[in-house]
Formats: structure tokens, C-alpha cells, sequence
């Protein structure tokens, strides 16, 4: 398991401040449909199809958003690694066909951190194999704000 402490070079590293403990943070990345109210960028519409959080459990996301020219819609599988609840969630993503059996495209990993802080917690997301400053940075930069927003009191 790669150390999360350690960014590398094909690595998204993005914190986040929280004004809610852990406890609050963790169903909204381990419950499907407070998951799907704030994945994504805006605009985005989420579906979980599967979300089993234990280590080995299958995940599959898909995510429609809307274009210019109509519809775009990515699927999204893996495996969850670690589970340590309420701390540290870890599994991996790859863009995967419609049926969600075909990988179309690289695993990755997203490892999730989370450390009270006072009465709140410090988020930090780590994405291996997602370049710093690609657009999946600027995907998940954009998640977090809508998950600041949902987790709010």
C-alpha cells in the first residue's frame, strides 16, 4: 500500500477543512445515495450501482453530465482496499464500459483520510495515477466543494 503521506509525481493530493467530525464525513463516502448527492462535478448526475464498503467489495459509479453536444456518460469500477471506518477508505477506479466488466481505461487508486481536527476534520484525498493539475484534479477539486457544501451544518 502506497504511503498516503508521500505525494508522487502521478499523484492528486487536495485537503480540505471540514466543520463537521469524522463521523459526519464518513457516510457521505460510504452510503450510495449521499454519495451520489455530491460526486461529480456540478451539473453532474450520479449513480451508485454498487457500493459494498468492506475490504474486497465491488464499487461501480456511473456519472452523466450534460455537454454542449448532448450527454456524456462515464462508468467507473474497483475494489475497496482499506476500510477504517471512520478514518481511512481506500479503493480502486477504473473507467469501465456501460455493464461496468470492460476496464476502458487505467486502475487508479483514491485513498481518503480523515483526522479530527478540534470539532472538525481535515480531509485529505489522494488520487495515485491522476497527474497533478489534470483535469481529474480540477474533477475532484470541484466534488469536494459540493461535499464542503453537503457537509456543512
Amino acid at each position: 500500500m502506497p504511503d498516503l503521506t508521500q505525494p508522487t509525481r502521478d499523484a492528486v493530493v487536495l485537503e480540505r477543512t471540514l466543520p463537521v467530525p469524522p463521523e459526519r464525513i464518513w457516510p457521505l463516502w460510504t452510503e450510495p445515495d449521499h454519495f451520489a448527492a455530491w460526486y461529480g462535478p456540478p451539473g453532474a448526475t450520479v449513480t451508485v450501482h454498487t457500493m459494498e464498503v468492506r475490504v474486497g467489495g465491488d464499487r461501480r459509479v456511473s456519472m452523466s453530465m450534460p455537454t454542449p453536444g448532448g450527454e456524456r456518460v462515464m462508468h467507473f469500477a474497483g475494489i475497496h482496499l482499506e476500510v477504517e471506518q471512520p478514518r481511512r477508505l481506500s479503493y480502486t477506479e477504473a473507467m469501465v464500459d456501460a455493464e461496468g466488466a470492460q476496464p476502458t481505461g487505467p486502475s487508479t487508486e483514491v485513498q481518503v483520510v480523515l483526522e479530527p481536527n478540534g470539532a472538525g476534520t481535515r480531509l485529505t484525498l489522494t488520487h495515485l495515477g491522476i497527474a497533478a493539475g489534470s483535469p481529474g484534479e480540477a474533477g475532484w477539486s470541484m466534488a469536494l466543494d459540493k461535499l464542503e457544501q453537503v457537509a456543512s451544518p
